[in-house]
């Protein structure tokens, strides 16, 4: 692997300096993940939504102001770093239309945006991961909004 230039700032970045970093995967692997990671990378995309039992299943801590973390891509490559800028733990029906745009993924209005996330959070493939085949969420499931920005696009320059 060779150097990856950091289209941010124009210096080259050693892959080491982004292999230890903690992973982002943006749903699971496959059509979802890639239109995320697009988002990220072209710009639309500054925000996330997860839910708190999630972080608890997988013994992670709660993302925090400042962290960075490497996006991964359906095959498995960094191809970003970004870094958190906001964190807000809410209920589902709290989630506010300015965080829901900022998704980037073209939902339009709340109710468009919880039935597309819904559809994800009561997948088989959700329910899997949680060790849980009747897992739903509703009004009081707790949300982890989380804003960040683009530090460094890691796609090989040709």
């Amino acid at each position: 692997m060779g150097h990856y230039c950091d289209r941010m700032t124009n210096d080259a970045i050693p892959p080491a300096d982004f292999a230890s970093m903690p992973r982002a995967e943006f749903a699971f692997p496959g059509p979802l993940r890639d239109q995320l990671v697009t988002a990220i990378l072209n710009g639309s995309k500054t925000s996330t939504t997860g839910l708190v039992v999630d972080y608890e299943h997988e013994g992670e801590p709660l993302p925090e102001v400042g962290s960075r973390s490497v996006v991964i891509d359906s095959d498995d490559r960094p191809v970003a770093v970004i870094e958190v800028t906001g964190v807000r733990v809410v209920p589902l029906a709290q989630v506010d239309l300015a965080h829901v745009v900022d998704e980037g993924e073209g939902d339009a209005s709340m109710a468009e945006w919880r039935a597309s996330h819904e559809r994800f959070w009561h997948s088989a493939e959700t329910r899997a991961a949680l060790e849980d085949p009747e897992f739903t969420v509703d009004d009081t499931t707790l949300a982890v909004l989380q804003r960040f920005r683009l530090i460094t696009d890691l796609r090989p320059v040709n």
